[in-house]
């Protein structure tokens, strides 16, 4: 692998300074016979898709040649790593390309029968033995496991939760001591606390938050992952369930809204990442318009830059542009600060060292 050298301004710190790429690594020593790749402009960490389904499908799973193009269309549009948040499809064999964006696995959604998406998730008929399924998760995946906290109940006619409060206590703990963290999505108001009190680590949607579930998430450091665009998709979901009117009204009402729950969450102190919840209805590549959307309910343009960059890299165990970090780099050239736009042009898209775009 030939050394590569780059130079501009580095985000966060905004410093103009030099870093040589070297078996994957950064490293701020010169490194003779480098290859200059970028000689000016502006460097940013890899991006970050924080809630993306590679593996995914409208039906549920997905061959692994459509996979690999879902990562592909990650990585052309700047997303180097990925936090996979559920999928069917054992995508381990795309973890071994070099090529591809570096994928955070959480193995598979666990739901209840008529309780999800059919074909995502594993379905639960007991909710009771759902602390043995978590501790399979475990296994399955790399850190994470990911629940589905509420889902229509069509007996009810409405959102509601999926899990006991005693079994969620039961099923988080037995994540933990596997060394993995637990997220789970949640649409509406009543799955949070349950979930908050189980010691849940994030919460994906957040749509239902409340002032009281919003100070539980500060207090406890849970941070948000939104999926914006997502959210976006409500008032179709609305549409097409007229047989359930108070889901429907629930559905507008969430999304009606969403902006200003996200800013009370964001004003709070809830620290929030970017994830598009890429791979049923949201098409991939989109995390820019995900970007733009944090800016929009609140986040300053460096903030929601660092919820795709650098702050969700190290959330997720990996680094910055510093001494001994992975060779993920963004190069652009004027800075994304001043115009979020500016993050769907890279100059340079380097991966593991290697520049891929």
């Amino acid at each position: 692998m030939t050394p590569l050298h780059v130079h501009g301004v580095v985000l966060p710190d905004g410093e103009e300074r030099d870093l040589w790429l070297v078996d994957g690594r950064i490293t701020h020593e010169p490194v003779a016979g480098a290859e200059t790749v970028v000689r000016s402009g502006y460097l940013l960490p890899g991006l970050v898709d924080a809630h993306c389904h590679i593996g995914l499908g409208v039906g549920g799973p997905i061959e692994l040649a459509d996979a690999e193009r879902q990562a592909h269309t990650e990585r052309d549009n700047g997303v180097l790593l990925v936090r996979d948040c559920g999928v069917p499809t054992d995508t381990r064999p795309l973890q071994a390309r070099s090529d591809l964006p570096r994928i955070v696995r959480s193995g598979r959604h666990l739901a209840r029968p008529k309780r999800y998406i059919r074909n995502f998730g594993l379905d639960i008929e007991d909710p009771q033995r759902l602390p043995e399924f978590v501790a399979e998760q475990v296994g399955h995946g790399d850190g994470w496991v990911k629940l589905i906290g509420d889902w229509i109940d069509r007996e009810v006619g409405d959102l509601a939760p999926l899990w006991p409060d005693d079994v969620l206590d039961q099923a988080i703990k037995v994540a933990h001591e596997g060394g993995a963290r637990v997220t789970a999505h949640v649409f509406g108001e009543a799955a949070l606390p349950g979930l908050l009190a189980a010691g849940i680590d994030c919460i994906e949607h957040g749509t239902g938050l409340t002032g009281e579930t919003i100070a539980e998430m500060v207090r406890q450091d849970v941070p948000l992952v939104p999926t914006l665009i997502n959210i976006e998709t409500f008032p179709g979901v609305a549409e097409q369930a007229a047989k359930f009117p108070g889901y429907a009204a629930h559905m507008l009402d969430l999304h009606a809204r969403c902006d200003e729950t996200m800013r009370a969450a964001i004003d709070a102190g809830v620290t929030l990442y970017a994830g598009t919840d890429a791979g049923s209805v949201i098409e991939h590549g989109r995390v820019v318009d995900e970007i733009e959307a944090l800016h929009r309910v609140g986040l300053t343009t460096e903030q929601a830059i660092g919820a795709a960059s650098w702050r969700a890299r190290e959330w997720l165990g990996y680094a910055g542009l510093i001494e001994g970090a992975e060779a993920d780099v963004l190069a652009f050239d004027t800075d994304p600060r001043e115009d979020l736009a500016v993050l769907r042009d890279p100059s340079a898209i380097v991966l593991r060292g290697v520049v891929v775009g």
